[in-house]
């Protein structure tokens, strides 16, 4: 029995799960989000909790079973709670300025970088340097940072560009220090 999919989803106050053939919905204080998953796979309520259940031990339902309690566990969170991941912009006059659901990036480039946040995601600029990306659905909110990521990743040599909060870069040595030939 796969270790994910066999454990429960507990519901927490406020949030709503109605079940359907091959589709969840769920409802909470931050939004609504629906999940298709397998119609093989069963998903059922009892006293608060969700529980995934598969019909046979074949691969393609092993695979699925656990995949599907994760989607589920993160849609119940998202409604819940939300999803937020913090960036941040390492260089000289790196900047963020945020006009309505626009963000403009000052990231070394000859133009400003804008981007438009989609539809359930939301940008806030806390200071010039940081932008954070908020939602409720989980796969949105890492792709929308991954694209900011992606306009500017951070360089090998001085560790200029956009980052995640926290993440170290191994900064490579330069020519002169690489030692070597030539001498």
């Amino acid at each position: 029995m796969s270790r994910i999919g066999k454990q429960a989803i507990a519901l927490p106050t406020g949030v709503v799960a109605h079940i359907e053939p091959g589709l969840l919905k769920v409802k909470g204080p931050k939004g609504e989000l629906s999940v298709p998953f397998n119609k093989e796979l069963t998903v059922s309520q009892e006293e608060g909790k969700l529980w995934v259940s598969r019909p046979s031990d074949a691969q393609q339902h092993r695979a699925l079973h656990g995949l599907t309690r994760t989607l589920v566990a993160n849609a119940v969170h998202g409604v819940a709670e939300g999803y937020a991941i913090n960036l941040e912009l390492k260089g000289v006059g790196y900047r963020a300025k945020l006009s309505g659901n626009t963000i403009e990036l000052t990231i070394g480039y000859s133009h400003p970088v804008v981007m438009e946040a989609p539809a359930g995601v939301k940008f806030e600029v806390p200071e010039p340097t940081r932008i954070n990306v908020v939602g409720i659905d989980k796969q949105l909110v890492g792709q929308v940072a991954a694209n900011l990521r992606k306009v500017r990743k951070p360089d090998a040599y001085h560790g200029k560009g956009v980052r995640l909060v926290g993440q170290k870069i191994t900064l490579k040595p330069g020519k002169s220090a690489a030692g070597g030939k030539g001498k």
